[in-house]
């Protein structure tokens, strides 16, 4: 420990600090006031956070810690797959999945480009998507829940998905990977 007179003071801080930080690296919780836990807040360069992304590539390693020295936690293998991202560490991208599933993920394995899944929450009856957003237009297809999609647009509680198969638009509340109300354009 260094000598002086506010030496221990000065020592005992940083332990702390550098315990916090390792707490945050390490995915523990630190605790936060309330009402701000869900808040979007900024991030890096002008990114919200959390905010929804997609994975680029068909594999994609989720580890425990933002580095390569991490296990990997997880694998994913399913391009395009929609992700919250919920904490910036350096180059690393704290994680959240449709399941709840956190981890952390490499930045350049991440897309700006927004895609959703059909209701994983459900099991059961395909859900109806419209020629256009609202419940009276004709129905273009019906999609299972999990179904992936690309979103390119969303307004007024409705958002428009295409696919290799299909167009339409759906409530945006049967989604994962878009926000209550978000406007996509």
């Amino acid at each position: 420990m260094p000598a002086g007179p506010n030496a221990r003071a000065r020592y005992v801080a940083s332990r702390a600090f550098v315990l916090l930080v390792a707490l945050g690296v390490a995915g523990v919780a630190i605790p936060c006031p309330v009402g701000h836990a869900q808040e979007r807040t900024q991030a890096s360069g002008e990114r919200q956070l959390p905010r929804f992304v997609s994975l680029k590539s068909a594999r994609v390693n989720m580890r425990q810690g933002p580095g390569e020295n991490y296990p990997i936690a997880w694998v994913y293998t399913r391009e395009g797959l929609p992700v919250e991202v919920v904490q910036e560490f350096d180059n690393w991208r704290r994680i959240r999945d449709s399941d709840g599933t956190e981890g952390w993920v490499f930045q350049g394995l991440l897309s700006g480009r927004r895609t959703a899944v059909v209701a994983p929450w459900e099991k059961g009856e395909a859900l109806p998507i419209r020629a256009a957003p609202e419940d009276t237009a004709r129905i273009t297809a019906y999609l299972e829940p999990g179904v992936l999609a690309a979103v390119t647009r969303c307004r007024n509680g409705w958002c428009r998905l295409t696919d290799s198969r299909f167009v339409g638009w759906i409530r945006q509340d049967r989604l994962w990977g878009v926000y209550p109300d978000e406007t996509i354009d």
